[in-house]
Order: structure tokens, then C-alpha cells, then sequence
């Protein structure tokens, strides 16, 4: 094979996988070589944000045409999902941002970019929430396409996909948390049950301690519009704390603390309030 044909074989094998890989070094997507850390399981702070320039007029893929919603108020969705991973780490999302399989983001064909939903596992009740800044998936039977993140956190890498929901979080007009009351530095321990009775001992859900003000204030918007409970925000020595409550000893105080816990809170924790 003399120089001349060698080149133009190249050539042609170059330009072949161009035309298969697109824009990406990857044929088919794969996972990544490390699990999240605990800081990239955090979720995403829902916050106002204005529509993105890119990524939200209406558009067509594959010749089937996508309407952009104008607003996600009172979106829900249920239906399956699936996640994408190292083949897209690093290129553009469709609002030109860069696509982080470590984010906690998500695709979408028809919410308006930025949205920020709750998705929920519906096989196991684990729920995550994202920052939708991309379009997708384009398969006729999956509505979402969450990051490498948003799949280990909702347990679903092992099957590739699971069936969820969808709720858009629309709703960021702060609310004035109150001043926290005294409390006693009583601990009790997350996996210790109190059993409801005659006493009258009441709790806050220790949430967060921070100096960040601006993040304490953002989380307890966020929480007490996410879990429809009173959330309170108080200070001392430089120190912001985030409170749920007052709750009474039993069931539901139980389940809201796991439920913290598992969702990016593994911290939070029982405090009696002081009498």
C-alpha cells in the first residue's frame, strides 16, 4: 500500500468516526471511574433565576418538533428515568452551560432552563433535587435524564432507569423565619425512638450550622417550602442555625428527620426545646 492510498484509508477512517462520535470522544456513554463524594450529594438550592438565553425557544430534534413550557408553576410528571455520564462530562448543556455529571442537574424536553424540580424514586421513596439546564432524553418512554449524582443518590445506577416524579419548586418568595427559641443542648441520639405519651416535651430538627448567612437563609427557604413546615433561622456568635419545628415525640418527627437525612442533611439531628 503505497503513501497515497494509506492517507486517503486515514482519512476515511478519521472522518467515519467523526460522523459516529459527533462531538464526543465516546461512542456510548459509560460511568465514571469514582462514586460521588458526600459534598456532590448535596442537593441543588432552589433560587429564583431568569430564563437562560440558550435552550429555551422551541425546537426540533431527530424531525419531531419540542414546545419549551413558559413556566414551570404546577408541573409534575410522572413517568421513567434515566442518566447520563462520562461521555457528556465536560461538553455544552443546552443553556451553554458545561454539563458536570457531578451536579446535581438534569435534562428535560419541555421545562424552561433553569428549572429546579424534586424528583422522586418512586420504587424506594429516595428523592433528590435538580437544577434542569438541558434538554433531553430523546427516547419516547423516559421523561428525565438526571446527572451521575442525581441517579446514585435516587439508588438507581443498577437498573439504569426508574420510574419517578417530577415536581417543579416554583415557589422562592422568602418567608421571614422566626427567631429561634432557647433550647437545651440536649442531644438525642438520630436512631434513638421517642414513643408519643403524656409528656408534653417538644423538638426542633438541628439542620444546619453555618457562618455562611446567605446559605442558611436560602436552605431554610428552600426547606420550609419543600416540606411545608416551620423552619426557623437564628443566631448567635457568628454561628446560623437552621431549625425545623417545633414538632411532637413520635412518628412524624421520626420520618421527617430520616428523610433530612437521607436528602443531603446526614447531620440533622434531635433538639429538646426548652420549657
Amino acid at each position: 500500500m503505497n503513501k497515497t492510498v494509506l492517507l486517503a484509508f486515514i482519512t476515511l477512517f478519521l472522518s467515519a468516526c467523526s460522523k459516529q462520535y459527533g462531538r464526543y470522544q465516546q461512542a456510548n456513554d459509560s460511568t465514571p471511574a469514582r462514586l460521588p463524594t458526600a459534598a456532590e450529594l448535596h442537593d441543588a438550592v432552589p433560587r429564583p433565576e431568569p430564563h437562560s438565553r440558550g435552550g429555551n425557544k422551541h425546537y426540533k430534534v431527530r424531525g419531531k418538533h419540542y414546545q419549551v413550557m413558559k413556566s414551570a408553576a404546577g408541573f409534575s410528571q410522572t413517568g421513567i428515568a434515566s442518566w447520563y455520564g462520562k461521555k457528556f462530562h465536560g461538553h455544552l448543556t443546552s443553556n451553554g452551560e458545561i454539563y458536570d455529571m457531578y451536579a446535581m442537574s438534569a435534562a428535560h424536553k419541555n421545562l424552561p432552563l433553569p428549572t429546579y424540580a424534586k424528583v422522586t424514586n418512586l420504587s424506594n421513596n429516595k428523592s433528590v433535587i435538580v437544577r434542569v439546564n438541558d434538554r433531553g432524553p430523546f427516547h419516547e418512554n423516559r421523561i428525565i435524564d438526571l446527572s451521575y449524582s442525581a441517579a446514585y443518590k435516587l439508588d438507581m445506577l443498577k437498573t439504569g432507569t426508574a420510574k419517578v416524579e417530577i415536581t417543579a419548586i416554583t415557589d422562592f418568595a422568602p418567608k421571614q423565619p422566626r427567631t429561634a427559641p432557647e433550647i437545651t443542648q440536649e442531644v438525642i441520639p438520630p436512631e434513638q425512638t421517642i414513643q408519643p405519651g403524656p409528656s408534653k416535651d417538644r423538638y426542633y430538627i438541628q439542620i444546619l450550622a453555618t457562618r455562611d448567612q446567605k446559605q442558611a437563609q436560602a436552605t431554610a427557604t428552600a426547606l420550609a417550602s419543600l416540606y411545608q413546615q416551620e423552619v426557623s433561622l437564628g443566631e448567635q456568635n457568628g454561628i446560623f442555625r437552621v431549625q425545623m419545628g417545633p414538632l411532637e415525640p413520635g412518628e412524624r418527627l421520626d420520618t421527617l428527620l430520616t428523610t433530612l437525612q437521607q436528602n443531603g442533611y446526614s447531620g440533622a439531628y434531635r433538639r429538646k426545646l426548652l420549657q
